[in-house]
């Protein structure tokens, strides 16, 4: 026991409580119990009361003699013995270690320097969900871990977060069986709570270089820091402190932390401190022998605890302010802590030591929460420091231009085996970073997607699992994804967009001269022609100016004539039709009108005909069956399927726009045949059958430039990006984007698509400068000419018959002498009529 006097008041501090056990009393409970058959649990309670019991006897001692305040005890299971005792007597209870809440929360002579462990217990959730951790092995050194990790315990049915609970061995400091149980599991993501004694072990046989473990260890170790060395006046403590534990004949501490104060012992200084304040500030307070059996309570306890609660200063872990009502600790900082790389090398005391020991990445505070900045004065700007000289294994997939086979005459073994963009971005990267790397292709052949049990394959499985460092290949960033793994800046932009064979060619047709126009303007024009030729029939004979005398020799004549007869207006809109002019010109102003009207209209539907006709009579015709994605959705003739568990998969799986919502429909009623393995295979298909691909821009373009009969079909569906994948928390995520911006701005990346992407090229037609029409383009032409012909003669055959049965020397000859006489018997322009 450790007992000192201040301003008149006898403070009692129970340090460690164990060690001042009377020797006799544990030796007597081995006596009695040897030979015994008992249950060692049921040893370990009766030596917990006992030691209780003591503790009573002791605490009731020390009050008889008049104290002012009690400390401890530092064993959790005695505290609520002393504590009753406590709120008994009205004497105030000073607690610094964790300490169970009290169910009836009757506790009012007690506070508690301890941070409350809901609130470390947040603190913790608020760094899982940071990193993004889905999957957290909690290990925890006695049962009250448990009780102070409630809220991250909790938080799978809350968050989509899985939790494995692990204890560490009682009875032996060897952890490496554990270690290696939760490496095996592949539990790369682990709290511990327990001791910082027992943290320190457990640390040492962790292998540093082991990159695939991260740790998150509780208050004290690492995580989390209570105390706040930033203040100059608590450094100047804490290196008194440190000297005087180092030269100190008998050391607890050892290693890691040897001569370093624990959170224990800074929260005892502010405990003793704040006590020490309240007692100088309570000059007229007295303390009185108190009796246990007596019941009666200390008349100025209440008046102290008061004090003791109103007490607000900056002590060695912080700002300290005490909650009135339960007499716990409030608003508190917690400095969020990393252990360096060579942490765990030899020891050296004082504030020095806890700097070249941890890095400290930003600050927990109980009311704003977690802020992270990693901006310390211990943190380099040379983006090489944590990748230097390290071997990083990088996982990655066949497929063309960015990671192939190289071929050789010669055997290749190791990162010789391949090449293309990748290895060459992978080789920049290594260049500026300076680390060394290992290709190995992924073993499932697959890029990376999740199943309907949540489960990830591919190479996103590989990152998740810590097999693989990083993930350098034509890996797309997404949503999903970036949930479980961390990705770099795009190398490499791009979009989804659909790969399929060029259409046949078609030579221009017999009838092609009518290509310039759709069917639907041939008919429309021709409508339009009857349609004028009625109004301006109509209008015609509406029109007073356009009837005239025939005999204009004889003004007084009652008969008129109008040229605007049906035909005659036909013939008028035909010949403006095609250019021609005819003897008939309206008079009238509306008649003229309705005739401008035309010749307008005509002027514009032949010009346009006219400039296309060159081209339709002369170029070949690449007709394709689908244009966008669109036409794809609207047909099931042309099957159409991307890669299986890739980006392009998962974008129509998860879209919800209409259009792609049934592509995805019919792609997944397909599976079998829709969805292939890899590019390579639906290539293939694309090549033999009638089969459309959708895939990345990029990797169209590669394959177009070698493959002529292949081509992109419409623009890009979506826009994304590759990126250089890593695992979630990675601290090389942001080192390897410094170094890809810096390529990008050196214009290395756009060298490297050039180089894998420029082939030879498919070979551009031949221009003609002005190629000769022939029969093939304007053929119908005479086709035309021909039928117009043979028609003409078949009307005019018509007409004579239709006029000859109205002529009544019909009947006295026979028809074929009429058709002699009427067509041949003539001289020059005059010939004989027959009347009836």
């Amino acid at each position: 026991d450790y007992i000192t006097t201040t301003a008149g008041s006898v403070l009692l501090m129970y340090m460690q409580i164990v060690s001042v056990h009377p020797r006799n009393t544990v030796t007597t409970i081995s006596r009695n119990t040897e030979g015994s058959e008992s249950d060692p649990v049921y040893l370990n309670y009766l030596l917990l009361m006992l030691i209780t019991s003591v503790l009573v006897l002791l605490a009731c001692d020390q009050l008889a003699l008049g104290v002012g305040a009690v400390f401890g005890p530092s064993h959790s299971s005695s505290v609520s013995a002393v504590q009753s005792i406590c709120n008994a007597l009205e004497v105030p209870h000073i607690q610094t270690r964790w300490k169970h809440p009290s169910v009836d929360n009757k506790d009012s002579f007690y506070v508690n320097l301890f941070p409350e462990y809901a609130s470390i217990s947040r603190a913790v959730l608020d760094i899982v969900q940071y990193y993004k951790w889905k999957t957290v092995t909690v290990v925890y050194e006695d049962a009250t871990g448990l009780i102070r990790l409630q809220e991250l315990i909790k938080a799978p049915s809350r968050y989509s977060i899985k939790i494995k609970i692990r204890q560490l061995p009682t009875g032996s400091k060897d952890a490496r069986p554990l270690l290696k149980e939760m490496k095996k599991g592949k539990e790369f993501y682990v709290i511990f709570d327990c001791s910082y004694q027992t943290s320190a072990d457990v640390l040492k046989q962790v292998t540093v270089k082991n990159a695939s473990l991260c740790f998150l260890v509780g208050v004290n170790m690492t995580g989390f820091r209570l105390l706040n060395i930033d203040d100059p006046q608590v450094a100047s403590v804490v290196e008194r402190w440190a000297m005087e534990r180092m030269q100190a004949p008998s050391k607890i501490e050892n290693g890691m932390m040897e001569g370093m104060m624990t959170t224990e012992a800074a929260l005892m200084y502010d405990a003793v401190y704040m006590v020490a304040t309240a007692s100088q500030r309570a000059s007229q307070i007295t303390v009185s022998s108190l009796q246990c059996h007596r019941h009666k309570p200390w008349r100025f306890g209440g008046r102290f605890m008061s004090m003791l609660k109103d007490a607000q200063w900056n002590g060695l872990t912080g700002q300290v302010l005490i909650n009135k009502t339960d007499g716990l600790r409030k608003e508190f900082d917690l400095d969020v802590i990393s252990l360096k790389e060579d942490g765990l090398g030899k020891p050296n005391p004082g504030t020095n030591r806890l700097n070249k020991v941890w890095k400290k990445i930003g600050v927990w505070n109980s009311n704003t929460g977690l802020n992270l900045t990693e901006n310390n004065k211990d943190t380099s700007t040379n983006v090489t420091d944590s990748m230097a000289n390290r071997t990083l294994i990088v996982t990655t997939i066949l497929e063309n231009p960015y990671v192939m086979y190289k071929k050789s005459d010669k055997p290749l073994y190791g990162n010789d085996r391949f090449e293309g963009y990748c290895l060459d971005l992978l080789k920049e990267l290594s260049n500026i970073l300076g680390f060394s790397y290992e290709v190995k292709l992924v073993s499932d052949g697959k890029y990376g997607a999740q199943n309907d049990k949540g489960e990830w394959n591919g190479m996103v499985r590989e990152l998740i699992d810590h097999v693989a460092d990083l993930a350098v290949a034509p890996l797309t960033i997404t949503y999903v994804r970036e949930k479980v793994i961390d990705f770099s800046k795009p190398f490499m932009t791009l979009g989804i967009s659909i790969l399929y064979h060029k259409p046949n060619g078609t030579n221009p047709g017999v009838f092609s001269f009518l290509n310039p126009l759709s069917p639907d303007i041939w008919m429309y024009v021709l409508l339009a022609c009857l349609g004028v030729s009625c109004v301006l029939f109509v209008i015609a004979r509406f029109t007073p100016y356009e009837w005239y005398n025939p005999h204009p020799c004889n003004p007084d004549s009652d008969v008129v004539e109008n040229n605007f007869t049906l035909i005659n207006s036909v013939w008028f809109g035909v010949g403006a039709l095609m250019q021609q002019g005819s003897e008939l010109m309206p008079k009238a102003l509306s008649t003229r009108i309705v005739g401008g009207i035309w010749w307008f209209f005509t002027l514009i539907i032949i010009s346009s005909y006219t400039a296309n006709l060159a081209a339709f009579l002369t170029v070949e015709r690449m007709d394709s069956p689908i244009d966008s994605a669109d036409d794809l959705a609207k047909q099931t003739k042309i099957e159409y399927g991307a890669v299986r568990d890739g980006s392009t998969m998962t974008f129509f799986k998860k879209s919800k726009i209409s259009t792609y919502e049934k592509m995805w429909a019919f792609m997944s009623s397909r599976k079998n045949t829709a969805l292939v393995k890899n590019n390579r295979e639906g290539i293939q298909r694309v090549l033999t059958t009638d089969y459309a691909l959708l895939m990345e821009s990029t990797s169209i373009e590669y394959i177009s430039q070698r493959n002529c009969n292949l081509t992109q079909i419409g623009g890009l569906i979506d826009s994304k990006g590759y990126g250089v994948g890593t695992p979630i928390g990675s601290p090389y995520r942001d080192k390897v984007t410094i170094a890809i911006l810096q390529l990008q701005e050196e214009g290395k990346l756009h060298m490297m698509k050039e180089k894998w992407w420029r082939g030879n090229g498919c070979p551009e037609e031949d221009s003609k400068e002005a190629s000769a029409l022939g029969v093939e383009n304007i053929g119908g032409i005479f086709i035309v000419l021909a039928a117009g012909l043979v028609l003409s003669v078949f009307v005019a055959i018509g007409e004579f018959i239709y006029k000859s049965r109205k002529n009544i020397d019909i009947e006295e000859k026979s028809r074929l002498k009429a058709l002699k006489v009427y067509t041949c018997i003539c001289h020059q322009h005059q010939k004989f009529q027959f009347k009836p």
